[in-house]
């Protein structure tokens, strides 16, 4: 690994003092602490956690979640934010807070155009966003590359070494943000380039970068063919897909509470915002199953026209309580579609122009509101060999730290992290033992669902 940036911090400055209050706070939690993992005698049994997350969703749609979730140990991990969330609230945490991502696993991160059309690398899910420890959001990033790693066939060692990576790197990042102005910080980012850079000096395969110009082929225009079909008379209109992709019937009583859903959302943009969404026409609306944790939740694709034709594709996604908010006290938001989305917009360094929020005048759910397509790439980690993994966890770990140091106090962070790797040799052994308690969760699933108590879908 390359040695540590330097960074300088003025003495007698506020961060002067924040690193010094960060070094001090080793005293009361060592960082050898963060090696910590194993299961209180109270923990929840992890099926009735799953259990319990089931309430309130589509139940003919919560087979299919359960189906994916028993794909591997790790897509368990990222269907059981739940689960992850309440065994982090029993662990080590040195008393600095930041805007957490929440589900920060390694697949919550990719690429996707800014509104100036340069594509960028960032954190991209954030329906768990919440302030709280920045030690969470790190644990689960490690450990999902601890499963990612043993999914892909890697030595037990080079699972280790890729969570390793993610402390490393995460420090070496809030260290150098730990001596950036505050507006350096905030207008930090990752572009496409940065890493085409890395890739270049990793000598990774050429493949890697062919990835980026699919990625620049990912538009509204592409996905228009794609999701729908042209109806004479009718113009374009969702195609049908079930049970993955269901459009709402003409005469489906969901239709009725669209104006005032559309009304909702509008005025949570910004002004100019508005002026560019009301030049559209909504065309036809479906149910659509993403993700993993999120299947069952409502979740809507809304088609809509410009002046000369042309798509805009938002996703409507319902948005309730982060898994997080039990564990720690934060603010009161009146719509959990604003959580989302005032969340993203403080991690992320360029955020969707569409972002919003709604609520459904007649159940009372709560949504927000982004695009769904507008260049955005996810790495294909089943094909990614040993250096491209370590490659990946290093940009995921830089773009966890940048977004930390923009709500948290970057310096504090540092002081108490310091300059030696303890604290990255504390978080491999933590993401190698969390990992184990995964793979255990994940075959209790399995047991669940052969005994009965859970019902399952598997392949769709």
């Amino acid at each position: 690994m390359p040695s540590d940036p330097t960074y300088a911090v003025p003495p007698d400055s506020p961060a002067a003092y924040a690193l010094a209050h960060g070094r001090a706070r080793r005293a009361a939690v060592p960082r050898r602490s963060h090696a910590d993992w194993s299961p209180k005698a109270d923990r929840r049994d992890p099926v009735e956690t799953m259990i319990a997350s089931n309430a309130g969703r589509l139940q003919d749609l919560v087979p299919i979640r359960v189906g994916r979730m028993l794909a591997s140990p790790f897509a368990f991990l990222r269907g059981s934010a739940a689960v992850m969330a309440a065994d982090l609230s029993t662990t080590p945490i040195m008393g600095s807070r930041v805007q957490l991502c929440g589900d920060a696993h390694l697949a919550n991160f990719g690429v996707f155009a800014s509104p100036e059309r340069r594509l960028m690398f960032d954190l991209n899910d954030f329906d768990e966003t919440y302030r709280g420890p920045w030690e969470w959001d790190v644990k689960r990033l490690a450990a999902s590359f601890v499963l990612a790693s043993r999914e892909n066939g890697y030595p037990e060692a080079t699972a280790r070494d890729m969570a390793r990576v993610v402390g490393w790197e995460y420090r070496r990042w809030i260290r150098r943000y730990a001596g950036m102005r505050a507006l350096q910080v905030w207008y930090a980012s990752i572009p496409i380039e940065a890493i085409l850079e890395r890739v270049e000096r990793a000598r990774q395969p050429v493949h890697l970068e062919l990835s980026i110009e699919e990625a620049r082929r990912r538009d509204h225009m592409r996905a228009l063919g794609k999701l729908s079909i042209r109806v004479p008379g009718r113009g374009w209109l969702i195609r049908d897909r079930p049970p993955l992709l269901v459009r709402l019937a003409d005469d489906d009583p969901g239709r009725d509470a669209l104006p005032a859903l559309y009304r909702s959302y509008v005025r949570s943009l910004a002004p100019d915002r508005r002026v560019l969404v009301e030049r559209h026409r909504l065309l036809d609306v479906a149910l659509k199953v993403v993700g993993v944790g999120s299947v069952g939740t409502r979740c809507y694709v809304a088609l809509f026209a410009g002046p000369a034709g042309g798509p805009l594709i938002l996703q409507v996604k319902e948005a309730g309580r982060s898994v997080l908010s039990p564990y720690v006290r934060g603010r009161h938001y009146r719509n959990q579609g604003e959580r989302v989305v005032r969340g993203q917009r403080i991690m992320q360094a360029v955020s969707d122009s569409f972002l919003g929020w709604t609520k459904s005048p007649d159940t009372g759910t709560e949504y927000y509101v982004r695009q769904l397509h507008d260049m955005k790439y996810a790495v294909d980690i089943d094909g990614l060999r040993p250096p491209g993994m370590h490659l990946y966890a290093e940009v995921c770990a830089w773009a966890l730290a940048r977004a930390h140091a923009r709500s948290g106090n970057p310096a504090e962070i540092a002081g108490y992290l310091g300059r030696s790797d303890v604290f990255d040799e504390a978080i491999a052994t933590f993401a190698v033992r969390y990992a184990d308690q995964t793979e255990q969760d994940h075959a209790a699933i399995g047991a669940a669902v052969r005994a009965g108590r859970l019902a399952s879908e598997t392949g769709i």
